[in-house]
């Protein structure tokens, strides 16, 4: 992709987005029906599925814990994700994702309900465009509460960034390669308790607090797209 001469044109992003605009979202509760729970998502371009399995017991028990559950994580990206073909299987930005994942995602739940157990969470991303990492985070959220597993609050995610020496959010992938900085942030809405905060690149300290208010607001919403996809699963009828 070649570097356009400009990000933003006229107060627009690329893609028509304002600046404090979020993509398009789309969440769907239980999309799959061999897991004990499951969440599909949108977010732009981004599709990516969650699963989720457990509590159940751990295999191999050595690795059992005698007070809480271990919550296991894997991030994976299908090869056909991205414009050049990925190589199958991990590597190491999805270990490390994976792991950024689970720290984002365990304050959220309450482990110490099931000693010696395991829940297992898995993200695919079927098609990535910058954001994965916040996209899976939201849609195993929903996933761990399709499973019916007791949580403290929903986990919301978003990344922030400068672009153009403007604040954005929810950065495309234009933005994500050609952007002078990006923050994933991770939050429980309600208790407006952050889990995760990341940066690549550099922030003023005023454009610190501008992106960071930006982004807890970006949470609220896709909050609110969490809760609503969960309620249609379950409403009687499929309606409020």
């Amino acid at each position: 992709m070649e570097k356009p001469e400009q990000l933003i044109v006229d107060g627009k992003r690329l893609d028509g987005r304002a600046p404090e605009e979020l993509r398009p979202i789309k969440i769907v509760a239980g999309a799959l029906g061999r897991a004990d729970g499951s969440a599909y998502i949108e977010m732009g371009n981004n599709k990516v599925i969650a699963a989720v399995y457990g509590p159940r017991e751990m295999h191999p028990r050595h690795e059992a814990q005698p007070d809480f559950a271990v919550l296991r994580c894997r991030y994976t990206m299908a090869p056909f994700s991205v414009e050049e073909r990925k190589r199958p299987g991990p590597d190491r930005r999805s270990i490390e994702i994976s792991k950024v994942i689970r720290e984002a995602l365990q304050p959220a739940l309450f482990l110490e309900l099931y000693p010696r157990a395991v829940i297992d969470v898995f993200i695919e991303v079927l098609q990535a465009d910058a954001g994965t990492r916040t996209a899976g985070i939201n849609a195993a959220a929903v996933a761990l509460a399709d499973a019916g597993i007791p949580m403290r609050d929903l986990v919301s995610a978003v990344a922030v960034g400068k672009v153009d020496n403007t604040i954005v959010i929810d950065l495309m992938k234009a933005e994500d390669q050609w952007g002078t900085t990006d923050m994933p942030v991770a939050m429980m809405p309600r208790k407006k308790a952050i889990t995760l905060l990341q940066m690549d690149g550099h922030f003023t300290e005023e454009e610190f607090k501008r992106a960071l208010d930006l982004a807890m607001r970006g949470c609220e919403q896709i909050y609110e797209a969490q809760r609503r996809a969960l309620k249609e699963k379950y409403a009687v009828g499929g309606t409020e």
